[in-house]
């Protein structure tokens, strides 16, 4: 089974992704996964943090000579703002620390006012910690670069498999971009090309005035964001046992992206307010859809998953983020050392950060696509997990209407 665990903090010395189970033999550079990490890091609406850092990855272990072994991938990225941040952030204790007055002075910028809709809160009351900056450094979105690391191994190996990912921003705020009756073939290519990564040059517009609109009154923005994977073959996923349903392991990995709340598959939400004979998607012959099963459906509203399994068709899934929870307007709070009603606390941050957002989402769904593939076709190199592909597309096209 394919997994990853991340680790840092965001104003730590570096951030450390380990990938456990990718098979030998799939070819990776550095540049690949930093070329991911360029893409989370763009879009309007960022703030200063960008600017600071530009992020680049350390492959430590699992690597060699271009290849993966098949042993953990471990990647450090370090950050650059660390230098700014040591003593407040040294793992050490300062001078005077030691006692238990001291820690009680607590360090320079201790977080003391909780903002409402962070971690902040609810993470000192459940740690027992009377400083947040213990929660909410860990909780920051920087982790999401980890992530985006160990997505973009997932990616490069999924490519191996003829599978392309691409995301691109469907909504900003109230702002709704027109869906384009054709998707270009390379979707990133075009969506990386608008500062909003939307295909919808007109609401790009009225999303940049609507984020300048934002910054000015010190307020922030949500939206929503559409990953598309094409190339997967039919058969992934299982219908079987609930933790094996590939719509539930894809919501649960895309729900744990800091500040999302929402996930739909096809769609979505829209599927309950309209009959059957509209939403589900007709059957038809087609020779050639091999990895289809020689069918192919006439619409695709079930976002390309049917009972817990791949149909064939491309896989649909959109990600609602909400408003950033640190507002330079701050909204109202408690201080925690006296219990009095207090503006909570304010850090730097962005505006809006949805166009990122589908970049972490396109990482997440590359594991989850990537562990669903080694599930199925199993292996521990990629020239004996394509054999076992191979196979199976080869049964998929001699398959008559029977069973076998």
């Amino acid at each position: 089974m394919l997994c990853f665990t991340t680790a840092g903090e965001s104003h730590g010395a570096a951030l450390v992704s380990i990938l456990e189970g990718m098979p030998a033999g799939v070819p990776l550079l550095s540049s690949d996964v930093d070329a991911q990490l360029a893409r989370r890091q763009a879009g309007y609406g960022r703030g200063r943090r960008m600017q600071i850092e530009s992020d680049q990855v350390e492959l430590l272990s699992g690597i060699r000579a271009g290849e993966t072994l098949g042993s953990p991938i471990a990647m450090l990225i370090r950050n650059h703002d660390w230098r700014n941040w040591q003593e407040i952030m040294s793992p050490a204790p300062l001078d005077g620390e030691e006692t238990e007055a001291g820690r009680a002075q607590g360090r320079k910028r201790a977080v003391t006012r909780p903002r409402p809709g962070h971690a902040d809160l609810a993470g000192m009351l459940k740690y027992d910690r009377s400083d947040a900056r213990d929660i909410l450094e860990r909780a920051s979105a920087r982790e999401t670069a980890a992530r985006v690391a160990a997505g973009a191994v997932c990616r490069t190996f999924l490519s191996q498999l003829d599978v392309s990912i691409g995301s691109h921003v469907v909504a900003l705020g109230d702002v709704v971009a027109r869906a384009p009756e054709d998707f270009p073939p390379d979707l990133n290519v075009v969506a990386d090309r608008s500062p909003l990564r939307t295909l919808d040059s007109d609401a790009e517009a009225r999303m940049i005035q609507l984020i300048d609109e934002a910054k000015r009154s010190g307020d922030t923005l949500g939206g929503i964001c559409e990953v598309v994977a094409n190339g997967l073959p039919v058969g992934l996923g299982s219908h079987v046992s609930w933790d094996r349903k590939l719509d539930g392991r894809l919501a649960a990995a895309l729900m744990s992206i800091p500040a999302v709340k929402g996930v739909e598959i096809g769609l979505g939400f829209q599927a309950a307010r309209q009959h059957g004979s509209t939403v589900h998607d007709e059957i038809d012959a087609a020779e050639d859809a091999v990895s289809r099963g020689r069918l192919r459906r006439r619409s695709n509203n079930a976002g390309g998953l049917e009972g817990g399994i791949t149909t064939g068709e491309p896989l649909v899934v959109r990600v609602a983020m909400k408003p950033i929870s640190t507002l330079m307007r701050p909204l109202a709070s408690v201080e925690m050392t006296t219990r009095e009603s207090a503006p909570s606390t304010v850090e730097r941050s962005d505006v809006t950060a949805v166009p990122a957002m589908g970049v972490i989402a396109e990482a997440m769904v590359a594991f989850v696509l990537a562990d669903a593939m080694l599930e199925k076709f199993g292996g521990d190199s990629l020239a004996e997990l394509q054999r076992n592909r191979r196979g199976y597309l080869l049964y998929l096209s001699g398959r008559d209407t029977g069973h076998g």
